[in-house]
């Protein structure tokens, strides 16, 4: 086994691990914010592991996913904040 498939293989164990506490924090977050925050960190890790895909396979034709996903991170999180501040205003 070479080098390269082996830290292939630890690096989609921990990208499932994380991507698992993630969803276990948006099914149980107590608030809106901790289930935003956890969405976020869900996309973060989406956008690595295509990443490190990427860099493994040598190949660019997953580039506009990841651009479309740090899209969706951005605006969500921006929707959350204001939504969130509009309320607290109330």
């Amino acid at each position: 086994m070479s080098f390269l498939t082996l830290a292939s293989i630890v690096a989609g164990i921990m990208f499932g691990i994380g991507a698992i506490a993630a969803v276990i924090r948006i099914i149980r977050g107590p608030s809106i914010l901790d289930r935003a925050l956890a969405t976020d960190v869900l996309l973060a890790i989406a956008i690595c592991a295509l990443g490190a895909e990427m860099a493994v396979n040598k190949h660019t034709d997953t580039l506009v996913v990841l651009l479309v996903l740090a899209m969706f991170a951005v605006v969500g999180s921006i929707s959350i904040s204001r939504y969130m501040g509009k309320q607290d205003a109330s």
